[in-house]
C-alpha cells in the first residue's frame, strides 16, 4: 500500500481467496437497522456533527449520514452508533 491507496494486486488476491474486504482493504462497514439506527466501523474520524447531519472521514473520502434528532450514542477509535431519524446516507469523494 502505497500512500494509503490500495494496490490492484491487493484488490484481485482479496477478491480470489474472499478475504473480508474490510479487514483487507479498510473498507467501511454499515449496519442499517432500519431508519433509527446506523453501526459504523472503519471510519477515520468525526469531521462535524449536529442534530441533522453528521459527516465523518473514511478511507476514501467522507461519509455523510442525514436525518433528524441524530446522536451519537457510542464510538471508539474506529467505530461508532448514530440513532435518529435516518433520511439519507451519501458517500463524498
Amino acid at each position: 500500500m502505497k500512500n494509503g491507496k490500495v494496490s490492484n494486486f491487493t484488490i484481485q488476491m482479496t477478491e480470489k481467496l474472499e478475504l473480508p474486504k474490510d479487514v483487507m482493504l479498510g473498507a467501511v462497514l454499515l449496519h442499517l437497522t432500519g431508519q433509527s439506527e446506523v453501526e459504523i466501523e472503519n471510519f477515520k474520524g468525526i469531521v462535524s456533527f449536529t442534530s441533522e447531519q453528521i459527516v465523518l472521514t473514511v478511507k476514501n473520502g467522507k461519509l455523510e449520514i442525514n436525518g433528524k434528532k441524530l446522536d451519537i450514542k457510542y464510538y471508539s477509535i474506529d467505530e461508532l452508533k448514530i440513532t435518529g431519524r435516518i433520511q439519507n446516507i451519501n458517500y463524498i469523494n
